[in-house]
Parts: structure tokens; C-alpha cells; sequence
């Protein structure tokens, strides 16, 4: 998992492996002072040479100088190898994720993505950040100042003999109590984002419900899970800084015991005791930064399988990128194709069918028949479990997906807009489409009226989400977009039930004497969107149960027949 991300540093390997060396620069200066610290009193205040003190307070200042530079520098090159080292693996999971088909979408969900991407790479950046800087800064230090304590304090450094142990004990103590709450806290987030973006999905439904104080509890509920961890892993490690200020002055009064009496006999001066005191320190600090580095790398350790999982998972549809580009012709064939969503689960049940290039499909059942799932196998949103479909005559997994789905436009039930204006929303179709083609496609889905109503007619602003238009408009201005891809096989399914019938009727005539050689399958609850088909499918259970055009259908079909009774008789009475 490790080599998985750090191979996303890329082009900021030079950044990383700068700091370092920055770090070593600031360390040495660091560990220097003390040590001219110690000359100064010992040669130059006690002896009174203004001569020596001089010279050394200009290297002092000298030492102090550098040491800053080194950490600005340090400071700067990690900051930008971390935050080159985010860009990165933001970019790699945003690209692996519009990879994925739909299965590989639903198995993560839309809320842990969002989170892999957003919280997960800022505890990466940081635990990055840290390991480039903290961890070479602090074993560098703690090591030199070990040294320079038994240079200048010979047996005093055994004090740390026993001073680290219980300060290491401590820090263990902490860091083993904390990880499970950090990283319940982070798992904590999914939840979090997934009501987030619920809520103002589907804000009008709330309100529409006046279910606000609800979902605000629920809100309420998954921040208060991410405080309540947050909190109980901050309280235990707030023992930190008592325990690492009991150690030092603990280290620092038997120092002070012991070294008074070394003085005492000569072999110790005033100044190597002084240094001692900044090497204490500079030893404990460096073992407390240890243990925050670990704090962190184990915090950011879910984090890292996390964001890992995402960028390891190869797409379970293969793109087929040296696959056939050219498509015959419109035509489809099922030949025994079943498929479920799970290993269990048998959403289509040996579906064979055979549609010709420019037929006018319509298909018809009850919720959860299997009918947008079928339409989903043709444009290979998903693959089939057994069984092949074919478009222009091969298997669609001998295309070249994007070539495939070129070809074949589905519009959904659930229409999507985005930010921008109308034009730039019907060119996702098609980027070069001339204000030519645009009309045209606008003419056939009945988008020219509303549009010509409007000020800025194509160029009018597309709200986030479309929500400046109503859901027949939105319906519309997605079957213009689809038109505009210039396909071989339309797809609708229910895309038109937010539009009046009148409208609807519009729209089939031209797709019917406008384009007449796309194939087009259309799902629809509204008899009158599918009786002018070629065949007629019903489905239930996952499976075609009867087909035919209307008129058979309406003479050997009970359940159609009083479909069509109902919803005729429904006209009537309106």
C-alpha cells in the first residue's frame, strides 16, 4: 500500500528528497549552539575575554541564522512535496474512478469516495508532510544530543538511561489508547458525508415533508460521532505534555544534583551543564515528536488503506482500448443473457431478442421487471454474467467502449444537468456540434419553445443541477443531447414521463420521421409513448413474457388490454 501511494510523489521527488537534507542542516545548528553556548561561559564570562565573547556571539549568531534558514527551507520544500505528493493522488483517484463501470461504483459508495479523496489525502498529505521533516529531524537530534551529552557529561548521560524507557513507556501508553478513536473518528466522516449529500440532494423532498428537524438530528448525530472520538482520543492525549514536563524536570533537578557535585571536583564546568540542560531537551522533545509521528502515521494508516483500496482496484470492465471502433448498424441481439448485482440475485433470466437496425422498441412492466437493467447491457454500463449482446452484429465487448457508448445514447429517468449554459450542457453529446446541429436536436426533443422564451436563449445559465428548469425541460434537453452524439441506437427510458402528453406526441413524431435510421427503444409506463412501436415487450420477473405490436398485444393480452382500458379511460375522464 505504502508503494502504491509513494509511487504518486512523481515529479515532487526533488522536494522530497531536499528536505532532508535541510532538516540535517538544522539539526547540526541546533546541536552547535549549546556546545558554543558552553565555550562562551566557560572561556569567555568566566574569564572575562571580551575577546572570546565576541568571536563566539557573532558565531552564535552565525548558527542561529543558518538554523533558521534551514527550517524555512525544510519548511518550504515539504510543503511542496506533500502538497504536489495530494495533487497527485487526487488526480490518480479521480482518473480511477471515472474508470470504474457501475458495479465497481456501487461497491465503494458515492459518500467513501468523496471521503478517499477529500479527508483521507489531507491525513496522507500531513502523515507525508511529517515523515519527510519529523522523521529525520527527530532521530538526527535525538542521536546528536545523545552524543554531545556524553561529550560534554561523560555518566550524567546515564540519566537517560532510565529518563527515556519511562518517557517511551508513556508515549506507548498513549498511542495505544488513541489509534482506535482516530480511526473510528475518520471512518466516522463516510457516515457524515453521506448524510451531507443526501440532504441536499433531495432538499426540496425534505422541505416538501417538512422533515428538516429530523434530518438535522441526524446531522447532528453523525458530527457528534466524529466530536465524542475526536474527543476521547484528544483527552488521553493530553496526558502527553504532563508526562513529557515530569520527565524533563525530573532529568533536569538530578542533573543539576549531579552536576553540581562533578563541579564541585572539578570535572565538569558551568557550561557543559548548561548544554546538558538544552540537550535534555532537545533528547526528550525529539522522542515526543517520534511519538506524534507515529500518532499520526497510525491515524492516517486507515486512511492510506483507504485511499490504496481505490487506486489498486482494477475495473471489473475492461475499456478494451484496441477494440473495434466502427458499428455497422443499429441493430441488438440477446442471445440467453442473464445478470444479477449479486451472486444471488437474478435481475434478467435468459433474455433472448432480436431488434433491427431503425426499429422503434418499446418496453413495458412493473418496477423492479428488469427493464432498466436490459437497456444498461446494450451500452455496457454493466456486463452480462452469461450469455452475449450484440451490437451491428459482435459481441459489445469487442468494441472499444468509448466507440460503443458513442454509439449508443441512453437517456435516464433521473436527467442531469451542469453548471454552464444550454449549449454547453447539449454539447457533452457532442463537443464540436455546429448551432446547426444544436437546433436541429433541439427541434426533434422540443426544446426550441422554451428555449426561445428565454433571454439568452442557448447561451442561458444551466444552474447547479438544472434547477432553474422544470423536469419535463430537463427530460427534453437531455434527449437533445443525446440526439446530438449523432447515435446509432437512442435509448429513452421513462425520460419523458415529467412531459405532457401533447409534448410527448411531438416528440416521438420527429424521432419518428426525423430519424428514422437510429434504433430506438423507449421504456414507458404511458401507453400512448409506445404503441406506435415495432414489438412491444413486457417483462416481469426479469424475463419477456409476451411481445408484439400493440394491436396483438391488445387482442391476446389481458394485462395490456386493461392497461390500455385504464389509461384510455383515464383520457376520457379528464
Amino acid at each position: 500500500m505504502l508503494r502504491i501511494l509513494l509511487s504518486r510523489v512523481r515529479e515532487y521527488w526533488k522536494y522530497a528528497a531536499i528536505t532532508p537534507l535541510f532538516m540535517i542542516g538544522e539539526v547540526a545548528m541546533e546541536v552547535l549552539i549549546p556546545t558554543l553556548m558552553a565555550y562562551v561561559v566557560d572561556s569567555g564570562i568566566s574569564a572575562s575575554d571580551m575577546g572570546v565573547i565576541g568571536r563566539v556571539s557573532v558565531m552564535l549568531v552565525g548558527a542561529a541564522m543558518l538554523s533558521l534558514a534551514f527550517g524555512m527551507l525544510g519548511a518550504w520544500s515539504a510543503s511542496k512535496a506533500s502538497a504536489g505528493f495530494a495533487k497527485n493522488i487526487r488526480h490518480d483517484e479521480y482518473a480511477k474512478v471515472m474508470s470504474f463501470s457501475f458495479a465497481d461504483i456501487d461497491k465503494f459508495s458515492t459518500s467513501s469516495l468523496i471521503t478517499r479523496m477529500t479527508t483521507d489525502v489531507q491525513n496522507v498529505q500531513m502523515s507525508f508532510q511529517m515523515m519527510i521533516r519529523i522523521c529525520v529531524r527527530a532521530p538526527i537530534m535525538f542521536i546528536f544530543a545523545i552524543i554531545m551529552v556524553w561529550h560534554n557529561g561523560g555518566v550524567l548521560s546515564l540519566v537517560f538511561a532510565v529518563a527515556i524507557p519511562v518517557l517511551a513507556c508513556g508515549i506507548y501508553f498513549i498511542l495505544s489508547r488513541t489509534h482506535k478513536y482516530f480511526t473510528k473518528a475518520f471512518k466516522g466522516y463516510d457516515v457524515f458525508n453521506r448524510v451531507v449529500q443526501e440532504n441536499l440532494n433531495g432538499i426540496r423532498t425534505v422541505k416538501a415533508y417538512v422533515r428538516e428537524d429530523q434530518q438535522q438530528a441526524l446531522f447532528n448525530d453523525s458530527a457528534a460521532d466524529i466530536r465524542d472520538n475526536f474527543k476521547k482520543g484528544q483527552k488521553i492525549m493530553a496526558f502527553t505534555n504532563p508526562i513529557m514536563m515530569t520527565v524533563t524536570f525530573v532529568c533536569i533537578i538530578t542533573l543539576s544534583y549531579l552536576g553540581a557535585k562533578y563541579i564541585n571536583i572539578g570535572t565538569l564546568t558551568t557550561g557543559e551543564l548548561l548544554s546538558i540542560y538544552t540537550y535534555t531537551f532537545q533528547i526528550l522533545s525529539s522522542l515526543l515528536m517520534v511519538g506524534m509521528v507515529i500518532v499520526m502515521f497510525s491515524v492516517s494508516w486507515a486512511s492510506i488503506v483507504r485511499i490504496a483500496e481505490v487506486l489498486s482496484t482494477e475495473p471489473s470492465m475492461d475499456s478494451n482500448e484496441e477494440g473495434e471502433t466502427s458499428i455497422a448498424d443499429g441493430s441488438i441481439q440477446f442471445d440467453h443473457v442473464s445478470f444479477g448485482y449479486g451472486k444471488d440475485s437474478v435481475v434478467l433470466d435468459d433474455i433472448n431478442l432480436d431488434i433491427k437496425s431503425g426499429e422503434m422498441i418499446g418496453i413495458l412492466g412493473p418496477t423492479g421487471s428488469g427493464k432498466t437493467t436490459l437497456i444498461s447491457l446494450i451500452a455496457r454500463l454493466y456486463d452480462t454474467q452469461s450469455g452475449t449482446v450484440k451490437v451491428g452484429g459482435r459481441n459489445v465487448r469487442e468494441y472499444n467502449l468509448k466507440a460503443l457508448r458513442d454509439n449508443v445514447a441512453v437517456v435516464l429517468q433521473k436527467n442531469t444537468l451542469f453548471t454552464g449554459t444550454v449549449s454547453e450542457n447539449l454539447r457533452w453529446g457532442n463537443p464540436d456540434a455546429t448551432d446547426e446541429a444544436i437546433r436541429k436536436a433541439s427541434d426533434i426533443a422540443s426544446v426550441t419553445p422554451f428555449i426561445a422564451s428565454m433571454k439568452d436563449g442557448f447561451d442561458s445559465h444551466v444552474e447547479q443541477g438544472g434547477t432553474n428548469f422544470s423536469g419535463g425541460q430537463k427530460q427534453r434537453l437531455c434527449i437533445a443531447r443525446a440526439l446530438l452524439k449523432n447515435p446509432k441506437i437512442l435509448i429513452l427510458d421513462d425520460s419523458t414521463s415529467a412531459v405532457d402528453t401533447a409534448t410527448d406526441a411531438q416528440i416521438r413524431r420527429a424521432l419518428r420521421e426525423d430519424v428514422q435510421h437510429l434504433t430506438k427503444i423507449i421504456i414507458s409506463q404511458r401507453l400512448s409513448s409506445i404503441m406506435e412501436a415495432d414489438q412491444i415487450l413486457m417483462m416481469e420477473n426479469g424475463r419477456i413474457v409476451d411481445r408484439g405490436t400493440h394491436e396483438e398485444l391488445l387482442s391476446r393480452n389481458e394485462e395490456y388490454r386493461m392497461l390500455y382500458e385504464t389509461q384510455e379511460g383515464d383520457k376520457k375522464n379528464a
